[in-house]
């Protein structure tokens, strides 16, 4: 459902498996707080900040990303 989402929207996104890549687990875990269930989203915004979201929560992802429907 992410991945769908994301294509309608034609947003790119690097999918990261935590389950075999360390580097990406441990930035999950920062952004997370200790969280570490899939699919977790995290958002780098133009500033830098970095906002994470559990599971497939589409208003959350509309309004990081400023979209409407």
């Amino acid at each position: 459902m992410l991945k769908d989402y994301f294509a309608g929207k034609s947003i790119a996104y690097t999918e990261k498996m935590v389950d075999t890549d360390d580097a990406a687990r441990e930035e999950m875990m920062a952004v997370s707080g200790g969280f570490l269930g899939v699919p977790y989203t995290v958002i780098t915004k133009d500033d830098g900040a970095k906002e994470g979201v559990i599971g497939f929560d589409k208003g959350k992802l509309d309004a990081i990303l400023g979209l409407t429907g």
